[in-house]
């Protein structure tokens, strides 16, 4: 089945940290760019990070840059974001996209996108 399932979310005091999953299954994600998107309560999508498909290279947003980090294990046909020092505007539902866009603006307008999660939830709280 051909599929992307997000994991790792869940509760969190502010500043600790979470590492989500992105896994496909039926398909190599290695050949993918990826993007991480997040959407909290009444807010809109937020387009928060990206890798690239031809030579992983990232993108983050002002929003959580210094704090996240997107990596992708090709072995595990899985692209991960490692989250520090959560806030609790971090709080949100996180999903991961894949598909053949060059760079991060395209991938955030959804040109290419081929495969989406269904997201995982992120709640950042004491």
């Amino acid at each position: 089945q051909v599929q992307l399932v997000e994991s790792g979310g869940g509760l969190v005091q502010p500043g600790g940290s979470l590492r989500l999953s992105c896994r496909a299954s039926g398909f190599t994600l290695a050949y993918y760019a990826v993007g991480w998107f997040r959407q909290a309560p009444g807010k809109e999508r937020e387009g928060i990070s990206f890798i690239s498909d031809s030579d992983d290279s990232p993108y983050y947003a002002d929003s959580v840059k210094g704090r996240f980090t997107i990596s992708r294990d090709s072995a595990e046909n899985t692209v991960y974001l490692q989250m520090n020092s959560l806030k609790s505007e971090d709080t949100a539902v996180y999903y991961c996209t894949a598909g053949g866009a060059s760079n991060w603006n395209l991938h955030f307008a959804d040109y290419g996108v081929h495969y989406r999660g269904k997201g995982t939830l992120v709640t950042v709280s004491s």
